[in-house]
């Protein structure tokens, strides 16, 4: 069935009028006419299922019809990634949606190239992907800052599962073993990898938790998505029987 994001609320009886593209979606791809059905969700009122009450050339206009799914929230999960390429960072963002991430935090290091940000570009993608893969929130996507900055003020409660390739770390799934449940965030660094200075400041946070992604150098995307992976695996929501790591 057809999911689509809308920012209306969302309540039995609301009609909704979809913008331009959600309505040659539902009309011109998906062929859908008045009476079909289809799913809806905001990321605060849950999945509802809605009818197409009007179609033409205004536009379509669906009915909220009642509940499918209540609200809910993945794993409290950060992606720290620094900024690389558009095309890289898009595949980053698409994929760390799907993989249940709850906010995207871009940083720039000291080795990063920095390339234009296209904060609603990224938007769109991710919000996309929660259509197709049934997350019934968005991912918040944050503005680049500086990885000093955001270490500057890091909250003391969220685990930093720092993606250490320099260094001595063990394997991820053993530097996860064993680690409480909660509030993580992954970091990824630049594709040129961290400077010696931004080892050293990150091995010194009490929350970090420094792991290796193996004996081959990962680009950016795929080091995001393997760790993403291991992390939901071992510490995640595939298996909320779960109580430690």
């Amino acid at each position: 069935m057809i999911r689509l994001f809308v920012t209306h609320d969302l309540a039995p009886g609301a009609r909704l009028g979809l913008n331009p593209d959600q309505s040659r979606y539902v009309i011109a791809v998906m062929r859908r006419a008045p009476g079909d059905a289809l799913l809806v969700f905001n990321g605060r009122d849950g999945e509802w299922r809605a009818v197409v009450a009007e179609s033409g050339k205004r536009g379509a206009v669906l009915q909220v019809e009642a509940q499918a799914r209540p609200q809910t929230q993945g794993s409290d999960l950060d992606l720290i990634v620094a900024v690389v390429k558009r095309a890289r960072l898009e595949t980053i963002v698409e994929k760390a949606c799907e993989l249940g991430v709850r906010r995207i935090r871009l940083v720039l290091t000291e080795r990063t190239n920095p390339d234009h940000v296209r904060l609603p570009r990224l938007n769109t993608i991710a919000t996309e992907a929660a259509e197709q893969t049934g997350r019934i929130d968005l991912p918040e996507i944050f503005e680049p800052v500086r990885l000093a900055v955001l270490l500057e003020s890091w909250a003391p409660e969220r685990r930093l599962l720092f993606c250490d390739e320099a260094g001595d770390a063990p394997p991820v799934m053993d530097a996860l073993a064993g680690q409480p449940k909660g509030a993580w965030a992954v970091l990824i660094g630049p594709e040129g990898g961290f400077s010696p200075a931004e080892r050293a400041r990150l091995r010194s946070l009490d929350q970090a938790v420094p792991g290796t992604l193996g004996p081959r150098i990962l680009r950016a995307d795929t080091a995001a998505i393997s760790a993403l992976t291991l992390w939901q695996s071992v510490c995640g929501d595939w298996d909320d029987r779960n109580l430690m790591c």
